[in-house]
């Protein structure tokens, strides 16, 4: 498709659509990014569009549904100053934890491909990480008030079910613009992670778990690049300890195995496929599809997220790209190629948060001229510009419909 095609005509295409996924991230998406978790706001009148597309959507995120910090309580609060709207019927249906934590329409949540040992070993990561990350801040602070490390320790530590996290954004408050102090957190969390993973090795779990690196400048040898700070950009800013494969690329194949298996009654890929049984390797992915679904059963798929990275190496011309949505909005781009679909890859400028991101209008820091993967559309406003055009798709789409 051509890029002259402007976002409303976009709508135009979809809307007529009788075949179409449409697989979404969340945060800095819909949500705006912000430094504590806990804050996030999400817009009712956007959850109550993507209910109406029930079928049609997912969300993929490497936050989660269920939980204290779970998007499923933001969306509770959007709906509390209405007690006629019970909020549980809107939870968004999809794929959650980077893949193994999956809500239907109906809210029902369950962990395909994951052990019960394994649960109860990131149960108790958090208690792991408060001490020892508590010991780096300390020597990375030394003049610090001890308690208020305490404090920013405990704030610092996500205790999410499935993905317990380091978030470095309030400890970057304490730097400044001292550079070497933030790359300095960014070793120390990933150090204090890695750590973990050692322990997981003890329990027999060595092949358990993987640190998300978020945002990241892609992987070597399988594990993923942290991005240092600089002055143009704070770089990583989350360190998630997660399932081993659940990535993002690997839920791709899930919702469409389920898509597929709720519209036709044929699941292509098995009844009991999870993202821990997915291919590793875009190719491979590829053909699994090529080997299962026919041309007619594959839908036409929107891909949207914000978190994509290109960088250039430095002393080298050399371009590291990453970023937690990068595999699989390529991953629904080649698809979309070999199925000749023209799937739409649609990027939402998320740096107008409270966290810093590079913005796409500074033409650094997201992608380059090389770059293999496109955006069809581009929302340069950010989470407002996305949710009028998502809103806008789904009264468009009913209306057809009806």
């Amino acid at each position: 498709m051509s890029n002259q095609i402007s976002n409303a005509g976009y709508i135009e295409i979809l809307s007529n659509k009788s075949n179409l996924l449409i697989i979404q991230d969340i945060d800095g998406v819909c949500i705006p990014l912000v430094n504590n978790p806990m804050n996030r706001v999400i817009s009712r009148d956007y959850v109550m569009s993507a209910n109406k597309l029930k079928g049609n959507f997912y969300v993929l995120t490497n936050g989660e549904h269920g939980g204290k910090r779970g998007v499923n309580r933001v969306i509770e609060k959007s709906f509390e100053s209405n007690k006629i709207l019970d909020a549980s019927p809107y939870f968004l249906p999809g794929l959650a934890a980077g893949g193994v934590e999956y809500q239907n329409e109906s809210g029902n949540i369950v962990f395909p491909g994951v052990r019960k040992d394994e649960i109860n070993f990131l149960k108790n990561v958090p208690n792991l990480l408060n001490p020892r990350f508590l010991l780096k801040l300390k020597e990375i602070f030394p003049k610090s008030n001890e308690s208020e490390l305490m404090r920013l320790t405990k704030k610092s530590i996500l205790d999410t079910r499935l993905s317990p996290t380091i978030n470095l954004n309030a400890l970057f408050k304490l730097c400044k613009n001292e550079i070497e102090l933030k790359i300095k957190l960014q070793e120390a969390a990933f150090n204090v992670m890695q750590s973990i993973m050692l322990e997981a090795g003890k329990s027999n779990m060595s092949t358990s778990f993987y640190l998300h690196i978020a945002p990241n400048l892609g992987k070597v040898d399988g594990k993923e690049l942290i991005k240092y700070a600089n002055e143009d950009d704070i770089g990583t800013t989350d360190i998630q300890f997660m399932i081993s494969n659940a990535v993002k690329d690997a839920g791709v194949l899930f919702l469409l195995n389920t898509y597929i298996k709720n519209k036709t009654g044929v699941a292509p890929f098995g009844d009991h496929f999870n993202v821990r049984e997915a291919p590793k390797l875009m190719d491979q992915q590829i053909e699994l599809c090529l080997r299962n679904i026919k041309k007619e059963e594959m839908p036409t798929i929107v891909g949207v997220g914000d978190t994509v990275t290109s960088s250039k190496k430095q002393s080298s011309n050399i371009r590291l790209r990453g970023g937690s949505d990068r595999t699989f909005l390529t991953l629904i781009q080649e698809i979309g190629k070999c199925y000749d679909k023209n799937n739409i890859i649609i990027f939402v400028d998320s740096s107008d948060g409270e966290v810093y991101r590079p913005s796409i209008n500074s033409n650094e820091g997201i992608t380059d001229k090389d770059d293999i993967l496109k955006f069809n559309i581009t929302m340069t406003k950010g989470h407002k510009e996305y949710l009028q055009w998502f809103q806008a798709l789904s009264r468009e789409i009913v209306n057809k419909r009806n």
